[in-house]
């Protein structure tokens, strides 16, 4: 019996990953993009995509270390997390340590750019959901540059509910898996909404 047990210790260590080290200079690559006077709605949030499956992979907890100093780091009930866009951090080759609850390699990088906490509400005017559709169009704009017209296009905000059975009342949308889709050319003709919750996050929709 005390055989089995080292055994089955053993092989669960050989499962679980060891904690991921990734080198902040890549998301630093990524937070820079937003750094701009125009794009002051919009954040990334960074997560890991189980292989083969819709769901993001559990953390334990997340780090940003260099030889100075440790940050913790808030990971969101949706398992994501914000980093802080330092330039002192790049400069300090932080690293960005990752402690997952997943086996190894089992987990792909998921960068989500989404609205900021501070535009979240249940009601919006129409001249706020048409700057939140401006902000979606600027970026993707402002990527592609003179080949803007490979980017894809935003067509409309998609509005992500925690709750999957939230329901609508009043709204000519309909809700699936927890998330309103509302084309631009609906947006453009609403006064305003009164959402039944506060959303999680807004992010775009993409044009196929």
């Amino acid at each position: 019996m005390k055989s089995v047990f080292l055994l089955l210790i053993l092989f669960t260590a050989n499962v679980l990953s060891a904690p991921l080290e990734i080198d902040y200079k890549g998301f630093y690559s990524h937070l820079r993009k937003l750094n701009t006077e125009d794009l002051t709605a919009l954040q990334f949030s960074f997560g890991f995509k189980r292989v083969g499956e819709s769901r993001l992979c559990s953390l334990n907890e997340v780090k940003v270390l260099t030889q100075k100093q440790t940050l913790d780091i808030e990971i969101s009930t949706e398992q994501r997390f914000n980093l802080p866009f330092e330039e002192a951090l790049k400069l300090a080759d932080a690293l960005v340590v990752v402690d997952t609850q997943e086996p190894e390699n089992t987990c792909d990088m998921s960068v989500q750019l989404e609205t900021k906490p501070s535009y979240l509400k249940a009601q919006y005017s129409q001249s706020e959901l048409d700057f939140l559709l401006q902000q979606y169009t600027l970026f993707f704009d402002d990527m592609g540059g003179m080949f803007s017209f490979l980017m894809p296009g935003v067509s409309g905000l998609v509005f992500h509910f925690a709750d999957s059975e939230t329901q609508l009342a009043g709204l000519p949308f309909k809700l699936s898996e927890g998330k309103l889709q509302v084309p631009e050319s609906d947006l453009s003709e609403l006064e305003g909404v009164l959402l039944p919750a506060i959303p999680t996050r807004i992010t775009a929709l993409i044009q196929d």
